[in-house]
């Protein structure tokens, strides 16, 4: 039988909605529900004690997880964000994991800590419109310049690593909007290639955004990434009521990432954290394996359907990355869990494929109930968009086009409605434009 010696043999789903029997960030013993913290200073008993919790503040001689920090102030550390945090180091199997305000505001906060003036990150050339911004407009004013390429072609990155300057080699998988999926052993090997030449303050970091994913259906760290990213706002918040991002790592980055959090002002607040603790993890398997199975059946549909032209979702045998799929995207039980996102693409040269692709979305935002005409995802709601224009407008059309962005592609985002109501809502809007 489990006990409380040995809590590692519940399963995940189980610690995801009870957390562990103890928290070193606040003992609620007797609270079924984790409390809430509501206060932004914290009574110091003494000046020694005030002395002895600024010491021990990102110090890597102090180790969070084992021992209760001395709470000081709000955007320092937090109980109540701190039972989140450890809550998704476990589920992500990270050393160390530090929430942040929002998902970009931790991939800022990744980048932040890794790379400085004259140093250069390699990204996949389809990626999230916002952290294309962050690293075109924002990262050069610092010195730090971003290659685009295609990290699928594995030729192409292990030439790139031969630059002294790179620091970081940065994708998502599935990537956003394109589900295409990145062999992360196979960038492991070629990082530690590329490694082996370098001295230790010079090692290349592996930084993954695993929100399309989450940590139910792909934990990166154990395919061989060093930090893994995620929007907290997606599938692991659920609900689309709070903003959050979390950074998860070896303890080796804790230091820098609590002071960069401090002094750039990003902590996540203890009224986001909570709902996420709350309710967006207690509900993750479940509402997972939902939202899977709505997604095969979409895309499945979709993939016969006369008026789509492409469909790409990882667990279909269609997909150019299926065996990759059936490798990295497995759950904590070791099922194949190919993800709740599907994007496919209508047919008609492009100018006609994006007007066909506007009547399909303005019929749903009109007429159907169980399909949302919105951006973001991961909520109980299927949400529908149009990636070139709107999540990824900010990306030029050149570049959109290199990286797989069609303008006939949508992107859907499957919630927890009936399955039947999503297929026959798509179905109607697809009917329009069949001819």
């Amino acid at each position: 039988m489990p006990t409380r010696e040995s809590p590692s043999q519940y399963a995940t789903e189980t610690h995801l909605i009870h957390g562990e029997f103890h928290s070193t960030s606040w003992d609620y013993t007797d609270h079924i529900v984790p409390p809430i913290g509501a206060s932004t200073a914290y009574r110091l008993r003494s000046a020694d004690r005030g002395a002895e919790g600024f010491g021990a503040f990102a110090n890597p001689e102090f180790n969070r997880q084992q021992r209760a920090p001395i709470y000081i102030y709000d955007r320092l550390d937090e109980p109540t964000r701190g039972m989140l945090e450890q809550a998704l180091a476990r589920a992500e199997g990270s050393e160390t994991a530090i929430a942040f305000t929002t998902g970009m505001a931790a991939i800022s906060a990744a980048l932040g800590v890794l790379v400085k003036n004259g140093d250069r990150i390699v990204a996949h050339r389809t990626i999230y419109g916002c952290t294309w911004s962050l690293l075109s407009n924002w990262m050069p004013r610092f010195g730090v310049e971003t290659r685009f390429l295609d990290i699928l072609n594995f030729d192409a990155l292990e030439a790139s690593l031969d630059d002294p300057r790179v620091m970081v080699v940065l994708f998502e998988t599935p990537t956003n909007p394109t589900l295409e999926l990145i062999d992360i052993a196979k960038v492991r090997a070629a990082v530690d290639r590329a490694n082996a030449k370098r001295t230790k303050g010079r090692r290349i970091f592996i930084v993954v955004d695993n929100t399309f994913a989450t940590p139910w259906s792909q934990r990166p760290l154990s395919l061989g990434a060093d930090v893994v990213c995620h929007s907290l706002t997606k599938n692991i918040g659920g609900f689309g009521t709070d903003m959050g991002g979390v950074v998860c790592g070896p303890r080796l980055l804790e230091q820098d990432l609590l002071l960069y959090r401090k002094d750039f002002g990003a902590p996540l607040a203890p009224r986001s954290a909570w709902p996420t603790l709350v309710y967006g993890l207690p509900t993750l398997a479940v509402r997972s394996r939902q939202q899977i199975a709505s997604a095969m059946a979409v895309a499945q549909m979709l993939e016969k359907h006369p008026a789509v032209e492409r469909v790409f979702y990882p667990g279909l045998e269609s997909h150019p990355q299926h065996a990759i799929a059936k490798v990295q995207m497995r759950d904590p039980h070791g099922e194949f869990s190919p993800g709740i996102l599907v994007f496919f693409v209508v047919k008609g040269e492009p100018a006609e494929a994006k007007e066909r692709g506007r009547l399909i979305m303005n019929y749903l935002a009109t007429n159907a109930l169980a399909v949302t005409l919105a951006v973001s995802l991961g909520q109980v709601r299927t949400l529908v968009e149009h990636p070139a224009s709107m999540t990824h407008a900010v990306i030029p059309v050149e570049a959109q086009r290199d990286a797989g962005i069609e303008p006939g592609g949508i992107r859907l985002s499957m919630g927890v409605e009936a399955t039947a109501d999503i297929l026959r809502d798509l179905e109607t809007a697809l009917a329009i434009v069949a001819g």
